[in-house]
């Protein structure tokens, strides 16, 4: 369907013709006419088919029929990371092109001051990340009370974020009567019950639901040892055609590590992830889109909002550990029905997580033959938690200080009745010389010597010598 049979305004179809856009893609056939009539819309579509546009054109249409500009916040856009709120900020704008409103963004990991001047001056749309929103709401320097639309864009990784907190405490600050829209690649169960909490009766639009993964992608497998991951890299990547190349890592360590790697072989690439300082994840975006550097490695989160045209290949150095992650690191990929390819670099310890990939997208993956065959049997690396420590670890420290009070409520309890008794009587764990331990004793410093070990902590006494 073309734009013009949607029944959009002459101002928005002037800037749609300025930037080349005469097809709707199917997820903004099926949304944009909901919008226009006031319902609350969740939109289920794969990443890189439109679905900024989807709910942007709709809005700007509505703003300009309506013919207020009262250059306060009417419109609310929150998105999950710094690059996809700037992504939004500026196709908007190019959608709004010739229209009196204005759009600006909000964002963490920069000085709030210039923020606080554009909210003072006054916006109609506001894009923003969660975090940085719901602190300058708090200082009472942002004002969402006229709030007429709030769009929740990739929902799904807003909450796998943890923002669920901020976003919910920034919607309660809107007034009830908003039009909402939820828009994701995915819907789990958290995206539910936040639609259930905060729309009214909402119509879900979804594109083909049998097709998770847009059909122009050539999904492909590399089954290879841990080890030989660069190696397979190193030859993926020096290739004739030199395709433009985003590659994934599961750490920002691990991001970090493989730029290295790859400098010592003399190519160049951009690097991006969450302990990149604004500047830098900007300036290596823009190296990145400019051809500047034609491969950049990125971490789930920071890639967000990472749109190129033309990005033709996408690896996954390391597999995701959740399926989702998959489906969004793919989509950066043949955006705007273009063709693409992605390719996953599986080792025999990551087979858990393309089980549950193929599962969720519903397809197996073609498996490539190559000169680096998998051959080790490795084992699953534990997953880190909170403060870079890793689950495992957490656990085991938590069994052995619980092991360590039962001990010594025991100890306790042994040295108060024996004291009861007799002053004069040795303690009963001591033993009845007081020299040699009792076998009860000797059994319970034995075992927490045990859990120590597990834990891996070191049970040898420090020597006090030289001290």
């Amino acid at each position: 369907m073309k734009f013009k049979e949607l029944g959009l305004s002459k101002e928005i179809m002037s800037a749609l013709e300025r930037i080349n856009y005469k097809e709707a893609t199917p997820i903004q056939e099926l949304a944009i006419p909901k919008i226009l009539e006031n319902k609350d819309i969740i939109g289920i579509a794969q990443t890189g088919t439109g679905k900024t546009a989807a709910f942007s054109l709709p809005i700007l249409d509505k703003l300009i029929r309506e013919k207020i500009e009262s250059r306060k916040i009417r419109v609310l856009i929150l998105s999950p990371t710094r690059e996809l709120a700037i992504q939004i900020r500026d196709n908007i704008r190019d959608y709004s092109y010739g229209t009196p409103y204005k759009c600006s963004v909000i964002l963490g990991g920069v000085n709030q001051h210039s923020q606080i001047e554009v909210l003072k001056k006054g916006v109609d749309i506001l894009v923003a990340t969660p975090g940085r929103l719901l602190d300058l709401i708090n200082q009472g320097k942002a004002d969402v009370s006229n709030v007429e639309m709030l769009v929740l864009d990739e929902a799904d990784t807003m909450l796998d974020m943890g923002f669920i907190k901020d976003v919910k405490s920034i919607i309660k600050k809107t007034p009830k009567t908003r039009q909402t829209l939820l828009f994701s690649a995915t819907m789990p169960k958290e995206v539910k019950e936040l639609s259930v909490e905060f729309m009214k009766s909402p119509v879900t639009v979804k594109t083909k639901t049998e097709e998770v993964t847009a059909s122009k992608i050539n999904q492909e497998i590399y089954y290879v040892d841990k080890e030989n991951k660069l190696n397979l890299l190193l030859d993926l990547i020096d290739t004739k055609e030199k395709p433009t190349t985003l590659i994934f890592t599961r750490t920002k360590h691990g991001a970090n590590r493989l730029e290295d790697q790859l400098e010592a072989y003399n190519i160049k690439c951009s690097v991006i992830h969450g302990n990149k300082s604004q500047s830098n994840r900007v300036k290596a975006l823009g190296d990145f889109k400019s051809g500047k550097n034609r491969i950049m490695i990125a971490t789930d989160i920071a890639a967000r909002g990472i749109d190129i045209n033309g990005l033709e290949l996408v690896i996954n150095y390391d597999m995701p550990e959740k399926a989702e992650l998959y489906v969004h690191r793919i989509g950066r990929t043949a955006r705007a029905g273009r063709d693409g390819i992605a390719i996953s670099l599986c080792s025999s310890a990551e087979l858990g997580e393309l089980k549950a990939i193929e599962k969720l997208i519903g397809q197996t993956i073609k498996a490539v033959e190559h000169k680096y065959p998998m051959v080790l049997q490795e084992k699953k690396e534990p997953r880190r938690g909170n403060n870079n420590r890793t689950v495992q670890g957490n656990k085991m420290k938590s069994r052995v200080t619980e092991d360590m009070k039962r001990t010594s409520n025991s100890r306790f309890k042994n040295t108060a009745t024996t004291s009861s008794n007799s002053a004069n009587k040795k303690i009963k764990f001591r033993g009845k010389t007081g020299n040699s331990k009792s076998s009860s004793a000797k059994s319970t410093f034995s075992g927490k010597q045990n859990n120590f070990k597990k834990a891996g902590f070191s049970t040898k006494r420090k020597s006090s010598r030289g001290k």
